[in-house]
C-alpha cells in the first residue's frame, strides 16, 4: 500500500494501519530529531519527541491534504516544529555540555585503527553540522542524511527552493571551513640550516 492508500484507510476508520505508516518513517524521523537536538546536547529527548511527532500527526491526520504536501514532508514539518518548540522551552535553563558516545556503525575493515579514524571523522563532521545555525543545520540534515530533494526541504522549512540552495551552500562552506584544520596538512617551510639535509 502507498502512503496515500494507508492514509485513506486510516481516515475511514482502520486506525490499526497507523502503525504501518509509523514504521515506514520512524527511523528517519528519529534520526532527524536526534540531529536537531544534538547541538543543544538534548539528544536524550529524541525518542520522546519522535513519539510526540507521531502522536501529533495521528491527531491531525484528518486535516492532512496531499495536494498541499506529501505525507513525509508534512511529517518532517511536524517533527521540526516539535523540536523547535522543545528547544524554546529549554532555553530558560542551561544544559551541561557532555559528549554522546553514539556513533554510526561504519563498514568494518581489518585494522581497528581504521574504525577509530572513521569514528573520529564522523564525530568531527557531526560537531561541525551541530555548530550551524538552525535552518542551515536542518537543511543539510534533510539533504545529506535523509536525501530529500530541494522542493521537499523548502516545504519543510517554509522557504523557497533558492533559499534552500543558499542555506545548503552556506552550511557546506561552514562545515568545510570548520573541518579544514583536521583534514588538510599544513605546509611547513624548512628552517634555515635544514635545507641541505
Amino acid at each position: 500500500m502507498t502512503d496515500s492508500q494507508l492514509i485513506r484507510e486510516i481516515k475511514e476508520g482502520n486506525l490499526e494501519l497507523y502503525s504501518e505508516l509509523m514504521s515506514r518513517y520512524q527511523r528517519k524521523i528519529l534520526a532527524f530529531v536526534y540531529h536537531m537536538l544534538k547541538s543543544s546536547n538534548m539528544e536524550l529527548l529524541a525518542e520522546d519527541l519522535c513519539s510526540e511527532t507521531f502522536y501529533k500527526a495521528f491527531r491531525s491526520l484528518h486535516s492532512f491534504r496531499e495536494v498541499d504536501a506529501s505525507f513525509s514532508t508534512w511529517l518532517y514539518t511536524i517533527a521540526r516544529n516539535t523540536v523547535l518548540s522543545e528547544l524554546r522551552k529549554q532555553r530558560s535553563g542551561s544544559v551541561p555540555l557532555e559528549e554522546s558516545g553514539i556513533v554510526p556503525i561504519a563498514p568494518s575493515e581489518n585494522a581497528p585503527e581504521h574504525a577509530v579514524l572513521r569514528s573520529e571523522r564522523v564525530m568531527l563532521v557531526r560537531d561541525a553540522i551541530n555548530n550551524l545555525p538552525e535552518k542551515q543545520r536542518s537543511a543539510i540534515i534533510l539533504r545529506e542524511y535523509d536525501q530529500l530533494d530541494y522542493q521537499e526541504i523548502a516545504n519543510i522549512l517554509g522557504q523557497s527552493v533558492s533559499s534552500v540552495k543558499s542555506l545548503l551552500f552556506r552550511a557546506r562552506s561552514s562545515v568545510k571551513t570548520q573541518l579544514e584544520p583536521y583534514f588538510f596538512e599544513p605546509v611547513y617551510e624548512p628552517y634555515e640550516g635544514m635545507k641541505n639535509r
